[in-house]
């Protein structure tokens, strides 16, 4: 097959880099001091029935964290930061996850239990595999990497060649090429990428192969690892031998079943490996790579990258090895695998042409210097040894006494560097707050995910047959249409809720800045709040709550009023205080008291600089992917501060609060407390009404109320309503400033998928 002339003819660089990836990786579960623990699997993480994300592998201990496959490598490495961010968070204060592939800390064996599936089938699978290696033998984690070519090129090559008949073989063929070159030369990546020097005497039951100080390159892909009987052996020649090969191990006994067949590749297409020859290989497993402790998540997305590009380089070779040279590619393994890592290997040569063939092949393929740069680095790194991951790992282990202590500090750090915004998702980030803590909640329940259209928050959720779409964090199929367009529109929202009963203010509205100035004398010396017809997010609202007694002020809040919206409304000021009813289904999950931005003299700095201040706290953000907003100083900001007196460049006495907006909206830089077990539920009840009567699932209310505890009467003198809002912020109910944080997201779920055991 003349692929390489094929690809550089028609101009098929660019596809033939394309395809589809997938992360999965392994991890020990450990205590603070790098022991393993022996605690069942996390029950946060629901059943693993069906969990896409987060499995577990040979024993209760062991998750294994799976990305679903992604056109972009890139995107499938945000997948596997987000899987981490979860798991790590979700675990109990005292459990980590080791960082090294070579297990640490192993309990007695019979305190080792095998993961506890609901399918009998797979457990037994585990304790015959107790049974035949050892459990030892089995505590042993890496990286997975799936990777499939792009649909589109093996079928653009294959109209383009005359060799094989049809598509099916053809994909068979390059699929084997690919399996086949990779476990030739195998080696290499023991020699750049391997980070399992050493393991302590317990593994081996204190009779370790090794001698005494010993290191070498992988124990993991060594002899000494997981490795199947010499009497195994399956034949590489052609798909068909390799199936009817396997086929044979199974039912000579010795293998128990197609799965025990421990290989660095799997071909992947179907549950059996004759799916393989009836629906052709789909993608190849590569399971080869040690965890690199370094990397946060197990792997570096440069080193991600360079074995891509390594794997194109074995379609790009002109040869196509067969079994001869699939076991010449095994003995060259074990021997680099136990070689002194701090020597260089006794393959340079081969592993440098190998390397500069790939650089040859990306220099012909026009691609980008950095990644030219990616590979000229491993190529120098034959030369130096000590710039391998092995050789950075020889120093630390030195530096910690032993590489147990030293995972358990890696293993800290990372958990605690994935606290560090503890709300978002680090990944993801681009996407507004709300969105990111469903997220979260749906890979830890182990929903499907696909982000349909990212920038615009929207989602495609799957269970089972089950699929339901999600925008903005809460807005679902469950709404009727006519609600957002009900509560967008204030003046509407009004007049349905007073011919429902509900108390409402009094407003008047106006369609013109000159209209609205005029009427001024109406409201000379009366509280009202001034607000667009349309808003969301506290936009474009000021509240005078000592009455307004300028023209010129109100001429520029209505003028405010008007740059949202071409309608304005002035209505009465209710005394009392704002709260914001969460609202879903028939049933108030969650009250906040939204304190207006403002800020506490110090009798020493200025209001400007007390904003600056506040402002630096790490909670405050644009308010979309923060829980709380930055506080401006805007023309509304300075309007309420002239309303007290006050400029920018004021100092406050010492502990005298300045609110720097009237309207308690956490968009406009406010304070969130939650209310929800002090509020009386009477208050709840009609915030539930008033969603029903939106039409609305999930509703933000907003009412006045002079006193939480007392029970509502029906005046406006009790209580009022102010807005309802759909698509309400839920994470200032999540993460308040201050108060019980009430976990909406999981509501929301709830609500889309009744039939899973929450």
């Amino acid at each position: 097959m003349k692929l390489q002339q094929i690809i550089q003819e028609n101009h098929l660089g660019l596809l033939f880099q394309q395809g589809n990836f997938g992360l999965e990786k392994e991890s020990q579960r450990i205590d603070k001091e790098g022991n393993i623990v022996t605690t069942p699997h996390p029950a946060v993480f629901g059943n693993r029935a069906y969990h896409p994300y987060i499995q577990t592998d040979f024993a209760e201990s062991q998750l294994e964290l799976i990305t679903p496959a992604n056109a972009k490598l890139e995107d499938s490495f945000r997948w596997l930061s987000a899987i981490h961010e979860v798991v790590l968070r979700s675990l109990p204060e005292d459990e980590y996850l080791f960082p090294l592939s070579m297990p640490a800390g192993l309990p007695p064996e019979e305190l080792i239990l095998e993961a506890q599936f609901d399918n009998p089938e797979d457990v037994n699978y585990r304790k015959y595999l107790s049974a035949n290696y050892g459990k030892y033998k089995q505590m042993v984690s890496g990286i997975h990497y799936n990777f499939q070519l792009s649909p589109e090129f093996v079928e653009k090559a294959f109209a383009l060649q005359t060799e094989y008949p049809n598509l099916k073989t053809f994909q068979n063929v390059l699929y084997m090429k690919l399996a086949n070159n990779f476990l030739r030369y195998q080696w290499i990546f023991i020699y750049l990428l391997a980070a399992t020097p050493t393991v302590e005497s317990q593994y081996f039951y204190h009779k370790s192969p090794l001698a005494e100080g010993q290191l070498v390159r992988s124990l993991r892909s060594s002899p000494y690892g997981y490795v199947n009987s010499e009497q195994v052996v399956v034949n590489h020649d052609s798909l068909e031998s390799y199936v009817e090969t396997l086929e044979t191990q199974v039912s000579k006994g010795l293998l128990i079943a197609e799965k025990e067949f421990y290989s660095n590749v799997r071909l992947r297409g179907g549950k059996k490996a004759r799916d393989l020859l009836e629906k052709g290989v789909q993608y190849v497993e590569f399971r080869l790579f040690d965890l690199n402790p370094f990397a946060p998540y197990g792997i570096e997305l440069s080193d991600a990258k360079f074995i891509h590009y390594f794997l194109l380089g074995m379609l790009w070779l002109e040869e196509t090895s067969g079994q001869k040279e699939v076991e010449i590619g095994k003995q060259k393994l074990y021997q680099v695998a136990l070689e002194d890592p701090r020597t260089e290997t006794a393959f340079r040569t081969e592993g440098e042409a190998i390397l500069n063939h790939i650089l040859a092949m990306l220099e012909a393929l026009g691609t980008s210097e950095e990644n030219l740069e990616l590979v000229r680095e491993k190529i120098a790194q034959f030369a130096d040894p000590t710039k391998t991951i092995n050789g950075r790992l020889l120093k630390a282990i030195d530096q910690f006494g032993s590489y147990k202590a030293l995972g358990a500090k890696l293993a800290q750090d990372y958990k605690n560097q994935a606290f560090d915004r503890f709300y978002a998702l680090s990944a993801f980030d681009n996407m507004e707050l709300s969105t990111q803590a469903l997220f979260f909640d749906l890979i830890q329940q182990g929903i499907g995910v696909e982000l349909l259209d990212e920038n615009d928050q929207f989602l495609a959720l799957k269970f089972g047959n089950h699929l339901e779409y999600v925008k903005n964090g809460n807005m679902t199929s469950h709404d009727q249409y006519i609600s957002p367009l009900i509560m967008e529109n204030k003046v509407v929202t009004k007049k349905v809720l007073a011919k429902a009963g509900f108390n409402v203010p009094k407003s008047v509205e106006f369609t013109t800045l000159e209209e609205a100035v005029a009427h001024y004398p109406l409201f000379e010396g009366k509280a009202v709040v001034i607000k667009p017809k349309s808003t969301n997010y506290g936009l474009g609202i000021t509240i005078f709550q000592q009455a307004v007694k300028n023209r010129e002020d109100f001429a520029k809040a209505v003028e405010i009023a008007f740059r949202e919206d071409k309608e304005v409304m002035v209505e009465d000021y209710l005394t009392g205080t704002e709260y914001r009813f969460f609202v879903l289904g028939s049933e108030t999950l969650a009250v906040l008291l939204r304190v207006p931005a403002n800020v506490v003299g110090d009798g020493v700095h200025t209001i400007k600089e007390l904003v600056e201040m506040k402002n630096d706290d790490p909670l405050r953000g644009d308010g979309s992917r923060s829980p709380l907003k930055k506080i401006a100083l805007g023309e509304i900001e300075q309007l309420q501060l002239k309303e007290q007196g006050l400029t920018v460049d004021a100092v406050p006495e010492r502990g005298q609060t300045v609110q720097l907006r009237a309207n308690s909206n956490i968009s406009t830089g406010g304070d969130s407390i939650d209310m929800t077990d002090q509020m009386h539920e009477s208050y709840k009840q009609i915030a539930a009404s008033i969603a029903r009567t939106m039409g609305a699932k999930v509703c933000g209310v907003d009412l006045i109320i002079p006193d939480l505890t007392q029970a509502a009467e029906p005046n406006l003198s009790s209580w009022g309503v102010i807005e309802a809002n759909f698509n309400p912020m839920m994470m200032m109910h999540i993460f308040p400033y201050q108060g019980k944080s009430r976990r909406l997201t999981k509501a929301v779920i709830k609500m889309l998928f009744p039939e899973i055991n929450h």
